[in-house]
């Protein structure tokens, strides 16, 4: 679309330019449009920038927002009740040394939080649902599911993990039979461009340690993967690795898994970069939000909503 139709949607915005990458730019410009278009169809008032105005600042109109109080009476950014629900038990505790952008859950329509908890609401309320969804998407995943966390971390700023504050979308946990557990661990992308990262460096001999005695990687790629795109989706691969190898042995099966809209070229050519420097590739995987959807594992009236919501055109 034209700069005049997002202009006039209030969906024009520096920062969805990525350099050299005009098809990313286009995504980034059409998801915020659609997203725009979706609030206006079902009746919402438009959002801000800043979420919350401050007396004295500057405020502008963002079409891809909601105002964060209407949002939180209504529970708008959610789809379905079962979404909503689990949206609001996961902020009404707090995992030690955790970071949610609560104003964006609520109020920012392009939030990949939000649409980890719309594409896996259902399954967290629903025990079958779960084992079936799981059963389609990841069928060689061992086990009954158990639990289903959002915004999860086995343990923030935890040595026995990775040190780091990283944490996951959305985890299934599995009852593998035997006493110890599997994990699927998601991380959700939507609207998101990769951007280059550095590793603390106080941290990385725990990443390096964690790295290298995973055996999944192929030898000399700790360097290709600090200071790169990749940084964060290695980190959070690591923190899946460490819950595998951690002393108290209560991990013996684990996946971690990117979601993306087939949309977004820059998941789509990170995950493909991620996954050369992988010599075994049993622990990582990628899957698009189409493909999740085409595989009718969540009720019908819940996809046709996701794919409204989620998938221009």
């Amino acid at each position: 679309m034209s700069k005049e139709e997002l202009e006039a949607a209030h969906c024009w915005e520096a920062g969805d330019r990525v350099p050299r990458k005009p098809a990313m730019t286009e995504f980034r410009q059409s998801v915020r449009y659609h997203q725009a278009r979706w609030r206006e169809a079902h009746g919402h008032p438009i959002g801000t920038q800043p979420i919350v105005p401050q007396p004295g600042r500057a405020v502008r109109m963002v079409g891809s927002r909601i105002p964060l109080d209407y949002a939180r009476e209504t529970g708008a950014n959610f789809l379905t009740a079962n979404a909503l629900e689990a949206a609001r038990s996961r902020i009404s505790f707090i995992e030690p040394h955790q970071s949610v952008d609560h104003q964006g859950l609520w109020a920012d329509l392009l939030s990949s939080t939000a649409m980890a908890f719309n594409l896996f609401g259902d399954v967290a309320a629903d025990q079958q649902l779960a084992e079936g969804a799981v059963g389609t998407w990841w069928p060689d995943a061992p086990g009954t599911v158990w639990d289903v966390h959002f915004a999860h971390s086995p343990g923030r700023l935890d040595a026995a993990y990775i040190g780091s504050l990283v944490a996951f979308d959305a985890v299934f946990e599995l009852d593998v039979g035997d006493g110890s557990r599997g994990i699927i661990a998601i991380d959700t992308k939507y609207h998101e461009r990769l951007k280059r990262e550095i590793a603390k460096p106080a941290r990385l001999p725990r990443y390096r340690e964690v790295h290298e005695r995973s055996g999944a990687f192929h030898p000399d790629t700790v360097a290709a993967l600090d200071r790169s795109e990749l940084l964060v989706m290695w980190l959070e691969h690591l923190l899946l690795l460490s819950m595998l190898q951690h002393p108290s042995g209560a991990w013996s099966w684990g996946r971690y898994v990117v979601v993306h809209p087939a949309g977004n070229a820059d998941c789509a050519e990170a995950v493909a970069r991620y996954r050369s420097m992988l010599r075994d590739t049993s622990t990582f995987a990628s899957v698009t939000v189409e493909e999740l959807l085409d595989a009718d594992a969540l009720p019908a009236p819940t996809t046709a909503a996701l794919r409204e919501r989620y998938l221009p055109g």
